[in-house]
């Protein structure tokens, strides 16, 4: 009784700070640094335990306005192998994106997130705003248009961060986030459940987008799933694969299609070259998967450290794209999102985790 009582109360609370949060108005919202105590919850399956921020407008680690800001897992452990953390040695508020100085990997704020991070990259509203309008970053809220072009590197202020609720069990959280935006004519109800799945070593996200306004929801939306896998840096240790034949138009006849100067495609697979360091990076635009869900999967394994993860959606892939630095592999398998006024859309991404020594 106790601890369901405390839980209500924790509920409670949250539902609150994302109704105090509906007003938020200051526009420093967008580029601020976290704060000196972010919200956190942590979740348990009793065999992986992952951690998480809290979206609030004033409290959350996260309040730029590039990723959606629920479901940051800063921390997610299995048989004493990290998946996830900061690839990112500080934060700049001056920073676009992100760079490397003095040695450092120094991210703005928009970027600076961790593990599965959500991005709907394609807005709603911008191109029909006028200047100082209202546009929408699902998972976001309301923005401000400036005078330039869309960039999702750049933090835009944040006039309606929308009402969050919060309601967490032992091994899952829910959060939803209710926006209305007259002035664009924009809606929605979104909900994300992150849930360690109960006897086995898997994360499951469940996503849904009810579009409550008068206009269509005509978007995409990708993770970028930062996994820094017991802080090593990508390299030939690491395996990275998906279910079907990589298309990258080769350089030469005969030669095996190198796409940068760190990686080469073997078939299904992108095998590093040596260790990614200092400046470092290594992009690849993956091609060639069809339209069936089942080409929306990744394996990447660590060899060194017996250690890895498969990741899947069962949504066919619109595009896909590889990103690494030394201090990060990152996989972003995109889906193509469609919502007519009135009507739910939903997705599920799937991340199982394991060690080398089962049979996979």
């Amino acid at each position: 009784m106790i601890r369901d009582t405390r839980a209500l109360l924790l509920t409670l609370s949250f539902i609150l700070a994302g109704a105090a949060a509906t007003h938020a108005s200051d526009p420093s919202i967008s580029s601020a640094l976290p704060p000196a105590n972010p919200l956190k919850a942590r979740i348990t399956n009793g065999i992986v335990t992952a951690k998480l921020y809290l979206p609030s407008a004033d409290k959350g680690y996260y309040r730029s306005t590039r990723f959606d800001w629920s479901g940051a897992i800063y921390s997610l452990t299995y048989k004493g192998h990290e998946y996830y953390g900061p690839w990112y040695d500080k934060i700049d508020p001056t920073v676009i994106n992100w760079v490397h100085r003095d040695g450092l990997v120094v991210s703005g704020p928009c970027s600076a997130l961790m593990g599965p991070a959500n991005e709907f990259q394609k807005p709603l509203g911008f191109d029909d705003a006028r200047t100082g309008g209202t546009f929408i970053k699902i998972g976001v809220g309301v923005l401000r248009k400036d005078d330039g072009p869309y960039n999702s590197y750049k933090p835009y202020p944040v006039l309606n961060p929308g009402k969050w609720t919060i309601r967490k069990s032992r091994n899952q959280i829910v959060f939803t986030q209710e926006l209305s935006d007259p002035d664009s004519g924009y809606g929605y109800i979104y909900r994300k459940t992150v849930r360690l799945e109960k006897g086995k070593p898997e994360l499951t996200i469940e996503h849904s987008l009810k579009n409550t306004g008068k206009l269509v929801i005509d978007s995409n939306v990708y993770n970028h799933n930062f996994v820094v896998l017991d802080h090593r840096p990508p390299g030939p240790d690491f395996t990275f694969r998906v279910p079907f034949s990589i298309h990258i138009a080769p350089p030469a006849p005969g030669r095996p299609p190198r796409v940068n100067n760190f990686t080469v495609v073997r078939d299904n697979q992108i095998v590093y070259l040596k260790p990614l360091s200092g400046v470092d990076e290594a992009v690849v635009a993956i091609q060639g998967f069809g339209d069936s869900a089942k080409d929306n999967e990744v394996v990447m394994e660590n060899k060194k450290v017996g250690a890895g993860l498969k990741i899947s959606n069962d949504r066919p892939l619109s595009r896909e794209l590889l990103w690494s630095i030394r201090t990060v592999l990152a996989v972003e398998p995109y889906i193509a999102i469609n919502v007519q006024p009135g009507n739910e859309i939903t997705w599920t991404d799937t991340i199982d985790y394991y060690t080398m020594t089962g049979a996979r």
